[in-house]
């Protein structure tokens, strides 16, 4: 099974929730695992800034969120 809320979802979902994007790459998603990553890494590196670090948190949850939803290739 490789639906959604299979097992490798979650094992994904773990990945991105410690490094963004990571969970992604596990999938074999490249392009969004560098993309949530640079994101969330200039985010986080500007966190003294406010604003940045909110929108960082915000493309982290998402980035949990999409490789816990991710529907493989049928």
């Amino acid at each position: 099974m490789t639906g959604q809320g299979s097992e490798g979802n979650v094992l994904a979902a773990i990945c991105s929730f410690l490094i963004p994007g990571l969970g992604q790459l596990v999938q074999g998603r490249l392009f969004r695992a560098f993309l949530f990553f640079g994101v969330v890494s200039v985010s986080y590196f500007f966190a003294v800034l406010i604003i940045p670090a909110i929108v960082g948190g915000f493309i982290h949850l998402w980035s949990i969120l999409d490789a816990a939803k991710f529907k493989g290739e049928r």
